[in-house]
């Protein structure tokens, strides 16, 4: 199974404590309209190579699968972590962040961000 491919966002997910918002506030909706955020993954066996574009402002990560990495976060920060691959999920802790990619079906990832009780999910679709 390779994860490689070009996925866009479709839905977003976001639990605070024990309550689910779906979406995102409606300021961050409206901002956000126009933007589609695109991953375009490469895979070459262990080696990944994440490309996610949203707008004009674009994050690239590659790291190979069980060694140390140096990753761009969100907010343009750099956080040390490594990769591990569990069947098809992609897992990483970073500084009290835990992600994991999971490849659902041929079409479909999900991206989950925990963040002690905060999670923030992103639904992505291929295209």
């Amino acid at each position: 199974m390779s994860f490689s491919g070009k996925y866009q966002l479709e839905w977003v997910l976001l639990k605070l404590g024990k309550y689910f918002r779906i979406g995102l506030p409606d300021d961050l909706i409206q901002k956000g309209k126009d933007l589609k955020s695109i991953s375009e993954i490469e895979q070459d066996g262990d080696n990944f190579k994440v490309t996610v574009t949203t707008g004009g402002k674009v994050i690239v990560n590659t790291f190979t699968i069980g060694q140390e990495t140096e990753l761009d976060s969100i907010t343009g920060e750099k956080i040390k972590g490594v990769v591990q691959r569990e069947g098809n999920k992609l897992k990483v802790s970073m500084e009290g962040i835990e992600s994991v990619t999971e490849w659902v079906d041929e079409d479909t990832i999900v991206n989950t961000m925990t963040v002690g009780d905060i999670v923030y999910k992103r639904i992505s679709k291929r295209v």
